[in-house]
């Protein structure tokens, strides 16, 4: 495969675009903190301070604010103040940090070693308590990350768990696909019914190298989440739309639905370069990139990547009907995030196999 310069740049417009449209006091909420990673990590793949400012200025407004770190959604934006921090070392963006760390560290385990994922806000006081494999993302690459930089083995035991204990929760052992959640006091996974969500699957593929580089190959747990990340992804291929898209519900007609594609063409494209899996999976990663970056609208009026579902919970009632009923946008936070994701590991792994 030929790496084409122009895509990594589009996605590069994308990005200055929406940093340039956006107001940086964010949500202190998921999509905007893996946007907001997804922008340092671009800064640092093209050894450049892009972003920086737009980054602080959210870590700023926040520092002023105390957020409430209360779910795994409200821990994902330690990804910015964790990296602001390493930068600017500033204070302030430590005890954000922190109060992410200590959220993480201290709540009450929901089932196994595990955290009920609408923690004790108020939604989940409301909400059946379940893991949710969005936690992948949300909280488990974040505690990898620190806990291999500050060398906090117990930190760093506690994030090699997860995949482990999310599988015997949500993997279908047959399909080896992964339903949104888990009902504690049900005890299934819920939806189940092979309802299988094309981004809760692309949380997985995305997520897990990330977790194994933190981790390292000689970790216990390293060859367990190699084999789920491997499963998974062979099953994903008899997923793949005749355009290298993935539908918003897999195995299912329902639309198409980017960011789910641009999240395991990252995974994909992770996983080649590092030799978790084997060059096969190399075209359809490209293809599925590819996919998406033809999708970006580019006008006057600037760019917008579309048809990212909105944010996505596994309803009580009817939830066939719920995943393929909500509503497609653009420049979603973390549509754009999974795309950069993409981008960054499209540019890492075509330079090495060139």
């Amino acid at each position: 495969m030929k790496y084409n310069e122009e895509y990594y740049k589009k996605v590069n417009r994308l990005a200055d675009f929406l940093s340039a449209t956006s107001d940086p006091k964010m949500k202190w909420m998921w999509g905007e903190a893996l946007l907001g990673y997804a922008l340092s990590e671009l800064d640092r793949e093209n050894g450049e301070e892009k972003y920086t400012r737009f980054l602080c200025a959210y870590c700023d407004y926040w520092a002023k604010r105390d957020p409430a770190v209360d779910q795994s959604d409200t821990a994902a934006p330690g990804l910015i103040t964790y990296a602001m921090y390493k930068k600017t070392k500033n204070p302030e963006y430590k005890s954000l940090t922190d109060k992410v760390i200590d959220y993480i560290r201290n709540e009450p385990r929901l089932y196994l070693d595990c955290l009920n994922h609408l923690g004790n806000s108020k939604k989940g006081r409301l909400y059946p308590k379940s893991v949710w494999i969005d936690s992948v993302m949300m909280f488990s690459v974040f505690t990898s990350l620190y806990a291999k930089e500050n060398e906090d083995t117990e930190m760093l035991d506690f994030a090699a768990r997860q995949p482990k204990q999310y599988a015997s929760m949500m993997l279908d052992k047959e399909k080896n696909l992964w339903s949104h959640s888990y009902w504690v006091r049900a005890g299934r996974a819920y939806p189940g019914r092979d309802l299988f969500w094309g981004r809760g699957n692309g949380w997985v593929i995305a997520g897990f190298p990330m977790i194994l580089d933190n981790v390292g190959l000689n970790h216990a747990e390293a060859p367990e989440i190699i084999e789920l990340y491997r499963r998974t992804s062979e099953a994903l291929l008899g997923c793949m739309r005749e355009d290298y898209t993935f539908s918003t519900l897999l195995k299912y007609d329902s639309y198409r639905e980017l960011s789910a594609t641009a999240l395991i063409s990252a995974g994909w494209l992770h996983g080649v370069r590092c030799g978790y899996l084997d060059e096969s999976f190399l075209e359809p990663a490209v293809k599925a990139f590819e996919a998406c970056v033809n999708a970006i609208e580019e006008s006057e009026e600037g760019v917008y990547f579309p048809e990212i579902s909105g944010p996505t919970i596994p309803l009580p009632l009817l939830p066939k009907l719920g995943y393929k009923s909500v509503p497609l946008g653009k420049n979603w936070s973390y549509g754009v995030a999974a795309l950069i994701f993409a981008a960054i590991e499209y540019k890492k792994c075509l330079s090495i196999t060139n």
